[in-house]
């Protein structure tokens, strides 16, 4: 329950603060008093979108704090809202999040604003009634149609994309094995481009390269005296007087070594010579081969390696395109399969909530009889849809007679406000007990309504209350006089600036609080002997 709400610079309110009790507290005020303002800063405090346009003129914030408790715990929420648009949330003292803040007043309160009656003329908003009404028997079926209904609209949308495609994947894949054969048509070798342009190089050179090396073969061997026949002479020189000392043997040594490395060398040169031949052919097929591997590269990759990883990422897709038959019907099977399973779990849930429709029609008819529908007839209508949705396949809507011999119709075509203001009273009463919300608040839940139904509101109100906390603000006599704590609320004025106070009042002052709503300005002897009397009747 709700024990205590403090306001301060919150709209027309400087600071008020307001200890709530069990059973039924009744707000009353003149029209402008800011008795809305009251259930605003409730709300706000309840989790509520935070608006700078709430914070009292020529101050930098409003704070509200709402101390409440479910079962043991208590708990204060604190929030705090900046002229600047900034605004803090807080449990016990500790920073939160808005989500956090709703967790916890979801299980706290109930609002119901003096607008919200509109929402029962949709249709739309009766499944969630219904829904709402023992909950607990149908959230597990309503869960496994939501996770059903989730995986088969996917697999729908799977099947979709993919048959969309259905005309592109037949160029892809054309196109995809055009390059795939392209690619394979090479027979790329890594490292292939490098040796190329060194063959290139050598055949395009190849004249220079035999003259050079031909000029270089002569000088050491074939000229008469060659420069090996001169170091063949010196070695010999060198070799003879070797013996006479270990450094001219030694010398004499390295000498040696050097003239075979170097016999080696010239007869390598000879080979090289040897292997050159110039071949036009060879040439042009070699710079065929280099401008096939560029022509690659532009457009696979940069290296030949870029292009054989391109090849390999290629197969996947060629897989994918190929299988484009074998992936449609296997989804067009699933799809099939999950469409049974969702109408399965709809089916399961269109029970459940036929058993409980039945109940449920049973006790509104048992509440609108409390709240003078006595000649009422109400039937809750489950059609089903052309199509399954997340919540089923059925559409719910209330149907409903006020008068005898008058035919079942849609709310919307019946009820006046008033009506509407007990019906939304009814479904309440009903839907919260089994939520087991241990606050319930209306703003002005008297809409529309006068005389004797005034004061059967008023009682139903104080019957709910011996279940739940009621917070409730009413400009009638007759429900004010149901009130177990009333408060009045009233606008003041100084020199600088206007401000709303809120006051419990005592059972004197009560008597007088409602011989002014049945009075109005001046009020008589009659008029408070009149309220008296509504409030024994009470």
């Amino acid at each position: 329950m709700i024990s205590h709400i403090s306001i301060k610079n919150f709209a027309i309110i400087k600071n008020a603060e307001i200890d709530f009790n069990d059973g039924l507290n009744i707000i009353t005020g003149e029209t402008g008093a800011g008795k809305s303002i009251v259930i605003e800063a409730v709300s706000l405090a309840l989790g509520s979108r935070a608006d700078s346009s709430y914070v009292r003129t020529g101050t930098d914030k409003a704070v509200i704090q709402l101390v409440g408790s479910l079962g043991d715990d208590e708990f204060v929420i604190t929030r705090e809202i900046s002229s600047a648009g900034k605004n803090l949330c807080k449990i016990n003292g500790e920073i939160v999040t808005l989500s956090q803040i709703n967790k916890v007043s979801a299980k706290l309160a109930d609002i119901h604003g003096q607008y919200d009656n509109q929402s029962l003329l949709n249709p739309d908003y009766h499944i969630v009634l219904l829904d709402a009404y023992r909950h607990d028997s149908t959230d597990s079926l309503k869960e496994n149609v939501r996770n059903r209904y989730n995986e088969y609209t996917k697999c729908k949308a799977e099947l979709s994309g993919l048959l969309s495609m259905e005309k592109e994947n037949a160029r892809k894949l054309d196109f995809y094995r055009y390059e795939a054969e392209e690619i394979d048509k090479a027979n790329l070798i890594l490292g292939e481009d490098a040796k190329l342009e060194e063959q290139i190089s050598l055949l395009q050179n190849s004249e220079k390269i035999f003259e050079n090396i031909n000029k270089s073969y002569q000088i050491m061997y074939e000229e008469s005296p060659s420069v090996m026949d001169g170091l063949n002479s010196s070695l010999k020189y060198v070799d003879e007087v070797s013996g006479f000392s270990r450094e001219i043997a030694s010398l004499s040594e390295e000498f040696s070594d050097l003239y075979y490395r170097l016999e080696d060398v010239c007869h390598s040169l000879r080979s090289l010579k040897d292997s050159i031949v110039f071949s036009p052919v060879e040439l042009d097929e070699a710079i065929a081969r280099i401008n096939l591997i560029d022509n690659l590269k532009k457009k696979y990759g940069d290296t030949i390696d870029e292009i054989l990883e391109y090849r390999y990422n290629l197969q996947s897709k060629l897989t994918a395109a190929e299988n484009f038959d074998e992936r449609k019907a296997s989804l067009a099977g699933r799809l099939k399969t999950l469409k049974a399973e969702l109408m399965q779990s709809c089916s399961a849930l269109t029970k459940a909530r036929i058993a409980k429709a039945a109940e449920l029609e049973a006790a509104i008819q048992k509440e609108l009889h409390d709240l003078n529908f006595n000649d009422s007839s109400v039937k809750i209508s489950i059609e089903s849809l052309a199509e399954p949705c997340e919540d089923g396949i059925d559409k719910v809507e209330i149907l409903i007679t006020t008068n005898k011999g008058e035919p079942l119709k849609p709310l919307y075509k019946i009820v006046s406000g008033g009506e509407m203001s007990r019906i939304m009273l009814a479904f309440k009463n009903i839907i919260s007990s089994y939520d087991r919300i241990p606050t319930l608040i209306f703003d002005e839940i008297d809409n529309g309504i006068s005389g004797i139904t005034a004061s059967i509101v008023g009682k139903k109100l104080k019957e709910i209350s011996g279940e739940h906390q009621i917070i409730c603000i009413t400009h009638l006599p007759q429900i004010a006089a149901c009130g177990e704590h009333n408060y009045r609320i009233y606008k003041e004025s100084d020199e600088n600036s206007t401000y709303t106070s809120v006051k419990p009042l005592t059972h004197e002052e009560k008597v007088h609080e409602i011989a002014r709503l049945l009075g109005g300005a001046v009020i008589t002897d009659t008029t408070l002997q009149s309220a008296r009397e509504l409030i024994s009747g009470a």
